[in-house]
C-alpha cells in the first residue's frame, strides 16, 4: 500500500504559529523533505522532532522528486515543508504533487501560516477577489511581459519581494501601473512587523531614502472600475459613434450587436446609440 505526502505548512517567522498537527505529523512520517535542511533543522529541533531530512528544492526538484516517488510508493510516508510557510507556493512542492497524482498517491494538506494570505487581510486593500503574482520573474522580457498584464488586473495583486530590490520593483510598478493604492508588509509575524499603507509612489520615495530590510510582500489595489471607464472614453475618443458603429460592422457584426458593442465601450446606454444607426 503507497504511503502519503502530506504538505505540512510552517511559521512563517513566529514560531507559536506551528500548529499540534504538524507538529503530530512530522514526528510521525517516515522522512521529512525539506528545501533547506539547514533552516529547517532550527525547527525540528525546537519541537524535538527527530525525523530523518532529505533535501529537496528547486535545483534538484525533477529528479529528487522521482526519488520520493518511489519511497512513497513502497509505503513510506513523507513530509513536505517548505523553508517558511505553505509548501507548493512559491517552491517547488508543485513537481512532487503533480508526480505523486500521476502515480494515484494521497496527497494531504496540513494547513498553517501563508504569508500573502496573512499580507493580504492585513494590508486594508480589498481582499474579495486577488492574484497571487509570487516574485516577478528575473528575466528582462519575461519580467515586462507579466507587468504588461498587470496593468489591466482589477484583482488586489499580491507580489513577494527581497528587501535589496524593493526599491526596483516599485519603481517598475510605478512606471506601469501609475500611482495606486498599496501596502507594503514587511517582517510578517516578526518582531519588527509593519505595514505601510499608502500608494506605489510614496513607497518608492519613502524606502529610496530609507533602506528596506527582512521579506516584503506588495499588495496593490487592482484597477478601478473608473479608470477603465476613464481609459476606454480617451481609447475611442478620436471616433465618432458613427465611425465606431461602422468599425465593429466591417468585422461582420450587425448593427444592433455593433450599437451594443459601441455602447459598452463608451459607457453610455443603447438607447443614445441606436438613434445613430439610422440611416447607416
Amino acid at each position: 500500500m503507497a504511503g502519503k505526502l502530506y504538505l505540512v505548512a510552517t511559521p512563517i517567522g513566529n514560531l507559536e504559529d506551528m500548529t499540534y498537527r504538524a507538529v503530530r505529523i512530522l514526528k510521525e512520517v517516515n522522512l521529512i523533505a525539506a528545501e533547506d535542511t539547514r533552516n529547517s533543522i532550527k525547527l525540528l529541533n525546537h519541537f524535538d522532532i527527530k525525523t530523518p531530512m532529505t533535501s529537496y528544492h528547486e535545483h534538484n526538484k525533477y529528479e529528487k522528486a522521482d526519488e520520493l516517488v518511489s519511497l512513497l510508493c513502497e509505503g513510506k510516508n513523507i513530509a513536505e515543508i517548505t523553508d517558511a510557510g505553505t509548501p507548493g507556493i512559491s517552491d517547488p512542492g508543485e513537481v512532487l504533487v503533480k508526480k505523486c497524482y500521476e502515480y494515484g498517491i494521497e496527497v494531504v494538506p496540513v494547513p498553517g501560516a501563508c504569508a500573502a494570505i496573512n499580507a493580504l487581510v492585513a494590508s486594508g486593500q480589498p481582499t474579495r477577489r486577488f492574484a497571487f503574482e509570487a516574485f516577478l520573474p528575473a528575466d528582462k522580457k519575461e519580467r515586462k511581459l507579466v507587468i504588461e498584464e498587470l496593468k489591466k488586473e482589477t484583482r488586489t495583486l499580491i507580489i513577494y519581494e527581497a528587501p535589496h530590490r524593493l526599491v526596483k520593483t516599485l519603481s517598475e510598478l510605478v512606471e506601469a501601473l501609475g500611482d495606486r493604492e498599496a501596502t507594503v508588509c514587511r517582517e510578517l509575524t516578526k518582531k519588527y512587523e509593519t505595514f505601510f499603507k499608502t500608494t506605489l509612489n510614496e513607497a518608492l520615495s519613502y524606502y529610496t531614502e530609507n533602506e528596506p530590510k527582512g521579506e516584503c510582500i506588495i499588495v496593490i489595489r487592482g484597477l478601478s472600475q473608473e479608470a477603465i471607464d476613464e481609459e476606454n472614453k480617451a481609447r475611442w475618443s478620436g471616433l465618432s459613434i458613427p465611425e465606431h458603429i461602422m468599425l465593429y460592422m466591417s468585422q461582420g457584426l450587425d448593427k444592433k450587436e455593433a450599437a451594443k458593442c459601441v455602447a459598452k465601450d463608451r459607457g453610455i446606454s443603447k438607447r443614445e446609440i441606436y438613434e445613430y444607426t439610422i440611416g447607416i
